[in-house]
């Protein structure tokens, strides 16, 4: 027996230190920032865009890539959403998608892979791009996009286009050669 007791320590102590082992993996897993070279990566990001103290946009993304090179950008492989309010703080818009990638000198963001925004009013807009222009506080697609009026409502729309502009809070769009069901009041072609 007094071999086994001589075992006991020398296992305790190994126990406790793949005890330790394993609590360090996962404080690496839960640092929010490390970076490797020129690349910052950081877990749970969240960004607030302001303009003269007020709260224009936030920005949360799982996991963003911050590349510091000549042309620097971030990339966010996992999707974001993002939040757009009025000098309220109330919401007027919501954006989400797949992916995105933010090019820092042109101050574009390109918006990939199921990108669906709602607007105040609930209508949403459905394309597999969508680009902000922060330059123009713009967004527009080069691709097909699918506009949902009146979601879920009985009085429910879908207008189909090859591409599309709109305002940052997509209370304006214009669609190129948009195709759809249109019910008009009145005598609208003759106004």
């Amino acid at each position: 027996m007094k071999p086994s007791l001589k075992l006991l320590p020398i296992s305790l102590l190994l126990m406790i230190f793949a005890a330790c082992e394993n609590d360090l993996s996962k404080v690496k897993e839960i640092e929010l920032k490390q970076n490797k070279g020129d690349v910052e990566v950081t877990k749970g990001a969240q960004i607030i865009y302001s303009d003269s103290a007020y709260v224009k946009a936030k920005l949360n993304t799982p996991i963003l890539y911050h590349y510091k090179t000549a042309a620097p950008y971030y990339e966010m492989p996992k999707g974001i959403e993002v939040l757009f309010f009025d000098k309220n703080l109330k919401q007027t818009t919501k954006v989400t998608s797949n992916y995105a990638i933010q090019r820092e000198n042109q101050k574009i963001i390109e918006l990939k892979k199921h990108v669906v925004a709602t607007n105040a009013e609930g209508s949403t807009f459905e394309s597999e791009e969508l680009i902000w222009d922060e330059n123009t506080k713009k967004f527009y697609s080069n691709l097909p996009v699918t506009i949902t009026l009146n979601k879920g409502l009985p009085t429910e729309k879908v207008i189909h286009g090859p591409a599309f502009w709109a305002n940052e809070d997509f209370s304006y769009y214009e669609i190129t050669k948009g195709a759809g069901v249109f019910n008009f009041k009145g005598d609208a072609i003759n106004q």
